[in-house]
């Protein structure tokens, strides 16, 4: 993939992330202005877990926010449909056991989970929307959806600067740690077509979830959104 496939077949960004595994976090700092590790920290804290919790890491890569989400005790589930990606993270010795799952068709029965989320990988998934409801599905009612997810920078000046000069500059910043420059295009082109804060809200409640709202983070390079599983 040169250039951010729309389409987003699930077969093609599975073998992207495959050969990129080992450098992925990595470039996810760089990409990032190394503040991934302060959006990881509220992402946790959005999900308001805590020792015992049943909670699904969806794109859960190689298992870095699984991680985090398991030290507050509780029991964390990892998915992914990289192969690559979650070999990878078994190497490293992620303390989370990881499941092979398509986002858009989990293998979890209902209500499974006190919480789901999912940390920049929504935008890569072929039907986001069909992911969403599969996330409010495995979740028992009351239990939270989070997304955290890059997004539109809220002040007009810098998202000019960040949409047309930063993000575009990643693939080559990318080449002096990867070899798969293309895949850097296609995550900072994924970026750049992603909607917008209220647009992902707005998904949030056609997903049928309640108190559906968003938090923007580094001024709106990302959002933290949040949502409720409806109690019937």
């Amino acid at each position: 993939m040169s250039r951010a496939d729309l389409e987003k077949q699930p077969y093609d960004v599975a073998t992207m992330f495959d050969g990129i595994a080992k450098r992925y976090d990595l470039m996810n700092d760089v990409a990032a202005m190394g503040q991934v590790g302060m959006w990881r920290d509220l992402m946790v804290q959005a999900l308001e877990i805590g020792p015992g919790g049943q909670v699904l890491d969806l794109a859960a890569g190689t298992g870095t926010s699984a991680a985090a989400i398991a030290r507050t005790g509780a029991r964390v589930v990892a998915a992914d449909f990289s192969l690559g990606m979650m070999s990878e993270g078994r190497r490293r010795g992620a303390p989370v056991p990881f499941v092979g799952a398509d986002a858009q068709h989990l293998p979890f029965g209902d209500d499974s989970f006190d919480a789901a989320v999912i940390s920049f990988g929504l935008r890569n998934v072929h039907q986001p929307q069909l992911a969403l409801a599969e996330m409010v599905r495995v979740v028992r009612p009351g239990g939270r959806v989070v997304v955290c997810e890059f997004s539109t920078p809220t002040w007009g000046p810098f998202r000019t600067v960040y949409e047309k000069y930063l993000l575009r500059a990643l693939p080559a910043v990318a080449g002096t740690f990867a070899t798969d420059v293309d895949a850097y295009d296609y995550l900072a082109e994924s970026i750049l077509e992603w909607p917008d804060q209220e647009a992902l809200r707005d998904w949030f409640l056609q997903a049928g979830m309640e108190r559906a709202q968003y938090r923007n983070l580094s001024g709106g390079i990302v959002a933290l959104h949040r949502g409720v599983v409806p109690v019937s």
